[in-house]
């Protein structure tokens, strides 16, 4: 059951705007030990949420690695979402209702400095492992610049240290659609959904890809099919799917969030900056991630000094990582075991 830290101070956001306050969402597994020798830290993913266990499948269990028997593993939701964190639909103290539209724009960095006045709240000062897929790859990349002796070691999965354009085209997509609808923009939690449930239908697109869709989608007899496709009541369930669980303000502004995402903003190259990575890490990319693909992550295998690569084979694309868990597990499970 999620937790919540109270930073009862102003939070200032890299782009200029100020945050009143800051409430941050968070969970934990497992027991810290004496020594506080045994923390996992996880940066979750775009719509995810701080409970590990809800969105990424058997890794809190016996024998994986979020073992809670063994690891103290945390798990913040990130600023911005729609998971109990300081987000769209948090009250703003200056008008007495929530911000919806009005919300400031965030970055990574904003949501690892918000992740580490959580770490100091909860006294840890250095984790076993950070860790974090997509998004939460980002976070941890950031971190390890920001905090260099934060992580003893660190897993960045399926991710970029720079937001490219591709990326940011199917985001600016997604913002087209939920601009299209007529609600979006009303002071109104309920407002964009529609538009939202369009926008993810494009999203999973760049996450699936073309053979994940072909294995999981094609019709029963394909030689009969006329205008009704099994694909396309999946991208309506999809949309709907989102659209019950999330909200528009939140999934705009993060999508901006990522576009953002430059590890090299006010540093300098980012060959230069990711030598300063001090964490024993480990890249791990996914042979048909369109998003994401294996080549973005040269960058990084090449210039992090203590690193280990591992490409996952999965026809599942950049939703791999959610659905590989045995490979992946028996990967971090090694690398942490080193």
């Amino acid at each position: 059951m999620a937790q919540f830290y109270r930073y009862d101070k102003p939070f200032e956001l890299e782009s200029g705007g100020v945050l009143p306050s800051l409430t941050i969402a968070y969970d934990t597994f497992g027991e810290l030990n004496a020594e506080r020798s045994n923390v996992v830290w996880v940066c979750h993913a775009l719509t995810a949420n701080s409970d590990v266990a809800d969105w990424w499948p058997h890794t809190v269990e016996q024998g994986c690695f979020l073992d809670p028997a063994k690891y103290f593993t945390v798990c913040a939701n990130f600023l911005g979402s729609h998971y109990g964190t300081t987000g769209p639909l948090s009250v703003n103290p200056a008008t007495g209702e929530p911000w919806y539209g009005d919300f400031p724009l965030v970055t990574v960095r904003d949501m690892v400095r918000a992740h580490q006045l959580l770490a100091e709240h909860l006294g840890i000062s250095r984790v076993k492992l950070l860790i974090g897929s997509s998004i939460g790859g980002f976070q941890c990349l950031e971190w390890c610049v920001m905090q260099p002796d934060f992580a003893e070691k660190a897993a960045f999965i399926a991710t970029t240290p720079r937001t490219k354009p591709w990326a940011s085209a199917f985001n600016e997509s997604q913002r087209m659609a939920i601009e299209c609808d007529p609600t979006f923009g009303e002071r109104s939690a309920e407002a964009g959904l529609q538009g939202m449930a369009t926008a993810r239908s494009i999203a999973l697109m760049s996450y699936r890809g073309g053979m994940a869709y072909d294995k999981t989608q094609e019709d029963e007899n394909p030689d009969e099919v006329g205008f009704q496709r099994r694909v396309l009541s999946y991208q309506r369930y999809q949309g709907e799917k989102l659209r019950r669980r999330f909200n528009a303000y939140s999934y705009y502004r993060l999508s901006q969030a990522v576009d953002s995402h430059n590890l090299g903003r006010g540093r300098g190259r980012v060959e230069d900056v990711l030598r300063q990575i001090k964490a024993k890490s480990l890249v791990v990319a996914i042979t048909s991630d369109i998003l994401f693909p294996p080549s973005d992550h040269a960058i990084l295998v090449d210039n992090i000094a203590d690193v280990r690569y591992h490409l996952i084979d999965s026809d599942f694309g950049h939703d791999g990582f959610l659905v590989e868990h045995k490979q992946l597990n028996d990967i971090i499970i090694n690398f942490l075991n080193e």
